[in-house]
């Protein structure tokens, strides 16, 4: 957690350096200031309203080497500083990203065991979320993956009024009879109500924040999806290649949970026909399941680079943004093994555009307005909510590095 010392010093650097005026440095470290209460307001909202920690209590932070690029300088850090000033005993435990890792859960629910919570700032933990190995301990998975995300409206909106927000999506979802899902490059899929399974929890992780509703299982829908930019896992396995790219828009129809075939270019459905068959062959699974899909629904989720430039990073951090909305598919369980990512999708629930043109509208939801009027925070983000999806300078997804535009 960066101290005001530290802000002090640096004013002293600078105004030394005759590189700022005193106004300038005052103004400096207001906005350091307000940086860093804000970072504790978020780490506050993970620790106490998301794990659930009181003073006195053990954690254990799992972190990721940020030498592996997925998580951010400093964010474990910060998170286990202000543990500490809560007044819980904290173990930082900083490992590299190993993908056959979550293989051993063994050792990492031994690990787990003398704790009284555990956080997960590490691929390792997404890797599990589908997992009943963890279900009995549920861990939180953190998906603010730098200091920056944690310290934003992402980081800071209550989880409760996320949990909340989730559980009227999924009653919506659960009691429609035509759901209509479209996007502007031509998905069009359609099915009736979500007949979500009678299992509990739908991970048996904590998310934080809270930032999708309930899979949706893919029986009883049909349709095409139009995939541009690559195809991209799903962050349950890590495999070679992660990601492939499509020249152009690919359509793949479906019907229920059936992968019935690929449209497009020649070339992106050899690619597409292919690199199913490549990862369905190295874990033993059926390439053609559409097992489920689910959007994003947190105003405050932003990714500012381009997708290229990290398809990891990008798809466990982009994902929450009411922009995206995404197919499991490749495997008969969540999340399947091939990602399918659509831009600004509209979404019918019997007739109501609650998705429209990727703006999620919660007002339209039987109780959404009440939500909005209880927690400020929130409300004011979908006002004016985060729009940053990686998209490149073209408006699209691209498997290449370029500028973000959006």
């Amino acid at each position: 957690m960066p101290k005001l010392e530290e802000f002090n010093s640096l004013s002293r650097q600078l105004n030394w350096r005759g590189l700022k005026t005193d106004s300038e440095i005052t103004s400096l470290r207001e906005t350091m200031t307000q940086v860093a209460s804000n970072l504790r307001r978020g780490a506050e909202n993970l620790l106490k309203n998301c794990a659930g920690l009181r003073s006195g209590q053990s954690l254990l932070v799992i972190a990721e080497d940020p030498a592996c690029g997925m998580y951010g300088q400093g964010l474990a850090e910060a998170v286990a500083d202000v543990a500490r000033d809560l007044g819980c005993d904290v173990t930082l435990t900083v490992l590299p990203f190993d993908p056959g890792q979550a293989g051993n859960s063994d050792d990492i629910l031994a690990s787990m065991e003398p704790h009284d919570q555990t956080v997960f700032l590490h691929r390792v933990g997404d890797q599990l979320r589908f997992s009943s190995v963890l279900a009995e301990k549920r861990p939180v998975v953190c998906y603010t993956l730098d200091r920056e995300m944690l310290a934003s409206g992402f980081g800071q909106t209550e989880h409760g009024a996320m949990v909340n927000l989730k559980d009227l999506v999924n009653r919506a979802l659960a009691g429609a009879k035509d759901i209509h899902v479209t996007c502007p490059l031509g998905t069009d899929v359609r099915g009736g109500g979500a007949g979500f399974p009678d299992t509990g929890s739908d991970t048996s992780v904590i998310r934080f924040p809270q930032s999708v509703f309930t899979p949706v299982p893919g029986s009883g829908y049909r349709g095409q999806v139009a995939q541009a930019g690559f195809l991209v896992g799903t962050g349950s396995n890590y495999y070679d290649p992660y990601g492939v790219e499509l020249r152009d828009t690919l359509f793949i129809t479906f019907d229920g949970e059936r992968i019935t075939g690929f449209d497009g270019g020649a070339e992106d459905v050899a690619t597409a026909r292919k690199h199913y068959r490549h990862v369905a062959d190295q874990f033993g699974i059926d390439p053609w399941v559409m097992h489920s899909w689910h959007a994003g629904i947190h105003p405050g989720c932003a990714f500012g680079q381009s997708a290229g430039a990290s398809l990891e990073r990008w798809s466990g951090g982009a994902f929450g943004n009411p922009r995206l909305l995404h197919f499991h598919t490749c495997g008969n369980y969540a999340p399947g093994e091939i990602s399918l990512n659509i831009v600004d999708p509209t979404v019918l629930i019997d007739g109501v555009p609650v998705w429209e043109g990727g703006s999620f509208f919660p007002d339209r939801l039987a109780g959404g307005k009440e939500l909005l009027d209880r927690y400020e925070m929130l409300a004011d983000l979908f006002r004016a909510p985060a729009r940053e999806i990686g998209l490149s300078a073209n408006g699209r997804l691209q498997f290449r590095s370029e500028p973000a535009s959006g």
